[in-house]
């Protein structure tokens, strides 16, 4: 826990903060897959579907509190390079008490929850009975779950992303495992899956706690005087819910896509779906970069040192650029083959690849909002963030009430890679007083 070493900011500097980011994401869609295979060795339909709409509604209550893994990484990365161990350790302990309070929270007003999410989404009987035995049972390890965000952001300020890889291997594969044993050898059926995760999420906060034992070492973890201290709890506060807002009006961008979507029909539908898929690919290629962006910015600034913050934010973005042209070139080549992985309907088949250039040209035209939200999220400037955003969220508004009339789905999938431009130019443009405001 002493002072964040000034290193020199290499290229093999970023690939190893980047790389086992990349490798953790890659195992996300594995477990996915093994959980929805398991349920499928039961022979029904209903369990598939209690499974995925469980884990659908979950995620979207967690994904909420994804604002405490950004907003820790960029005020904990700040600490590291200003030198302040105290402040590193106690930012810890306010992300664990945040984390462990609102999934309590959670867990108190689990039936209000359930029954808001079903009515959002009914499910016939059958299902929604499945879904709420899996919910019920996964909704008791929320505390660990959201508190791994904030290990998690934690981690990523101090460099240590093999760290985060470690758990991430260890939680999926725990949860591999018992998913085998509970569903196929014991008969568990969708219980079965949900005590998996909930094991796999508990024992990864112990392993995640054990990883961050450097930090309890340090007495100011637990002082309380500075823990609670009010002008920088009012600072997180800030910044949590600068980012909270910010990922509301990008989630309502992907959801108003959606539903402008469904105005074409069903085909169209499921073909823009798929296509999103592409996006979701790139984002976890492009999440190791931008987290290293978050890291090395929030150093320098935390130091002081504007050319450190500059190089960080110029050798993290050179990486994202070369990763998301490669991706470019993939999607373009075997496109079609991916496609053809996810569905087996040759109407949609069809349809998806009509719009496949879109993802040719969206990893290009996006990686500057990805990569200028690592280095905002480091600089903590979320302000910034947020109404470039809302600023965004106008343009694609305005860009699909002029195309979608005259270009249909085409005119829609133009808007949406419009809005993406949009958020890196106006990011652009306010990255000269990012660095204005750090010392020489």
């Amino acid at each position: 826990m002493s002072k964040h070493p000034r290193l020199p900011l290499t290229h093999a500097r970023v690939l190893r903060l980047a790389i086992p980011i990349v490798l953790s994401n890659a195992t996300v869609p594995i477990l996915g897959a093994v959980d929805t295979g398991v349920v499928g060795q039961m022979g029904l339909a209903a369990p598939i579907g209690a499974v995925g709409i469980g884990a659908v509604i979950l995620s979207a209550i967690y994904w909420i509190f994804g604002f405490l893994r950004m907003g820790t990484t960029g005020l904990a990365a700040q600490a590291h390079g200003a030198g302040d161990t105290g402040e590193v350790a106690a930012l810890l302990t306010r992300a664990l008490m945040i984390g462990f309070a609102a999934g309590a929270i959670l867990i108190a007003v689990q039936s209000l929850v359930f029954a808001g999410a079903f009515r959002l989404s009914p499910a016939t009987p059958e299902v929604e009975a499945m879904a709420r035995e899996y919910m019920q049972i996964r909704i008791f390890s929320a505390p660990a779950a959201i508190g791994l965000y904030g290990i998690t952001g934690w981690l990523i300020a101090a460099e240590r992303t093999r760290a985060v890889l470690v758990m991430q291997l260890w939680m999926n594969g725990l949860n591999i495992a018992l998913d085998l044993w509970f569903v196929l050898g014991l008969g568990w059926g969708v219980g079965g899956v949900a005590f998996a995760t909930f094991l796999a999420e508990w024992t990864g906060l112990a392993l995640g706690l054990y990883l961050c034992r450097a930090a309890f070492q340090v007495p100011a973890w637990r002082d309380w005087a500075r823990v609670f201290d009010r002008i920088k709890l009012r600072r997180m506060a800030q910044v949590n819910s600068d980012i909270l807002i910010r990922s509301v009006i990008l989630q309502a961008m992907f959801v108003s896509f959606l539903f402008f979507g469904a105005d074409f029909g069903n085909v169209p539908l499921a073909a823009n779906q798929i296509l999103l898929q592409f996006l979701q690919i790139t984002a976890y290629a492009l999440d190791g970069f931008a987290f290293a962006a978050e890291a090395f910015v929030g150093q320098a600034l935390g130091a002081g040192a504007r050319a450190d913050l500059r190089r960080g934010a110029l050798l993290t973005s050179l990486w994202g650029v070369l990763a998301v042209c490669v991706m470019a070139v993939c999607f373009a080549l075997f496109g079609g083959a991916i496609i053809d992985t996810m569905t087996t309907a040759e109407p949609v088949r069809a349809e998806a690849r009509i719009y496949l250039v879109y993802m040719v040209f969206a990893p290009v035209l996006g990686v500057a909002a990805w990569m200028f939200d690592g280095i905002f999220i480091g600089a903590t400037r979320t302000r910034d963030m947020r109404n470039m955003m809302a600023l965004s969220f106008v343009v694609y508004c305005v860009a699909v009430a002029i195309l979608m009339p005259a270009f249909g789905n085409h005119g829609l999938w133009v808007a949406f890679l419009i809005s993406f431009v949009a958020r890196g130019v106006t990011l652009a443009l306010k990255y000269p007083s990012l660095e204005a405001g750090v010392a020489q």
